[in-house]
């Protein structure tokens, strides 16, 4: 209790947490302050996305941080310049600007759509629509883009410029797409919104409406991107590759970064003095994230995070308690039928097994490398529980 009172006492409580001081970690396995142990399926909501301190990743961390720690932006770096080539040969994208986190990468795709139409149409083309459901962030600009009215609350005025769709609402998207519209931003799978996978035909309907109107498409893949959800990048779920992806979370496997990725035709939109990260592009950050990319391009790899995910939810299946089973890949969302959510968070803690939650579902995001012995022991645990 020392820790927590201390630090309780000190952080500011912005946070709801567990009773929990993690204190190690190995593989996809943590460790107490009392050395007791607890299997993660949350994976640092999905941060961790090759658990914890794998030995690759810690070790070329290490050689960069004994290297160059930081460098201004004003310079080059060759670990930036390594990284921005990988990724963007992966994904298939132009260019790439790097900051640290998941809003500062949707932050930075609102600006560049923005900057994109006026730079062709000039004023009065700004509005973004985003989804009912959506999570964006919790700065000013992606808290009024999500379009969730539990977020808008206390920190009034809202930035302005931002139109909420219904997911999965061909007509309503079609009604609000008029001629102020520059981008539409979706998540393919809605992560803080429960878990919830867009429909292949609203998609489709995205990308023809956008393409028919100049209006550009943001993927916000923080969460999903990366290998999360059996492909690299979500959007090769349905065959889409939008304007603009965003990134973080997994990406640099625990560090903060992340990342904003342009097609061909945005590719030049931010230029000098429009945009900016005094720790965007960090080496230690490039340096974990060129060991992720690495990994999680490697063959077979992401066969595997498909094959995992489809033994949890062959496990799920057979839980009578278990509603429906929702998500892709590594990114699952579980509907119960009687139990909370909330509290099977917790009873799992106390037996040793790390989980999330995600509205009124339990999150599953466990580490992409976890190995099928620790599958098996985290699945009994959570199922010992559902059906208890």
């Amino acid at each position: 209790m020392e820790t927590i009172n201390k630090f309780d006492k000190h952080v500011m409580h912005s946070y709801g947490r567990y009773p929990l001081v993690i204190d190690a970690g190995s593989g996809r396995r943590c460790t107490d302050e009392n050395n007791k142990e607890y299997i993660d399926f949350g994976s640092g909501i999905g941060t961790n996305s090759l658990g914890y301190c794998d030995d690759e990743w810690a070790d070329a961390v290490c050689r960069q941080v004994r290297t160059l720690q930081h460098s201004s932006n004003y310079y080059y770096t060759a670990v930036q310049a390594e990284f921005a080539e990988t990724l963007c040969e992966q994904t298939g994208y132009e260019s790439v600007f790097f900051c640290n986190s998941g809003a500062e990468a949707n932050e930075c795709a609102i600006k560049a759509a923005r900057k994109y139409s006026f730079d062709k149409y000039g004023r009065g083309r700004h509005t973004i629509i985003t989804l009912v459901n959506s999570f964006h962030g919790r700065t000013m600009a992606t808290l009024s883009a999500t379009g969730q009215e539990v977020f808008h609350n206390y920190f009034f005025p809202f930035l302005e410029g931002f139109v909420n769709v219904a997911a999965n609402d061909i007509d309503d998207l079609k009604k609000k797409a008029d001629d102020t519209v520059c981008a539409v931003m979706l998540e393919y799978i809605q992560g803080e919104g429960g878990v919830n996978a867009l429909d292949r035909e609203f998609v489709d309907a995205v990308y023809d409406i956008c393409a028919e109107r100049d209006i550009l498409v943001i993927a916000d893949e923080v969460q999903t991107g990366i290998g999360r959800t059996g492909k690299l990048l979500a959007g090769e779920h349905y065959g889409k590759k939008a304007d603009i992806t965003t990134l973080a979370k997994g990406i640099a496997g625990g560090i903060p970064m992340g990342a904003c990725l342009f097609g061909e035709k945005v590719r030049d939109v931010l230029t000098p003095g429009t945009h900016g990260s005094t720790f965007g592009g960090n080496p230690i950050a490039c340096a974990g994230g060129n060991v992720v990319l690495k990994k999680v391009t490697s063959d077979g790899f992401l066969d595997e995070v498909n094959k995992k995910a489809e033994y949890i939810k062959s496990r799920l299946e057979k839980c009578d308690e278990v509603e429906s089973v929702s998500g892709l890949g590594l990114m699952i969302g579980i509907s119960l039928k009687t139990k909370n959510a909330a509290e099977t968070a917790k009873k799992a803690l106390e037996r040793g097994l790390l989980v999330l939650t995600a509205k009124t579902k339990v999150r599953l995001l466990p580490p992409l490398n976890i190995d099928y012995a620790e599958l098996e022991s985290g699945m009994d645990i959570l199922t010992a529980i559902l059906e208890g």
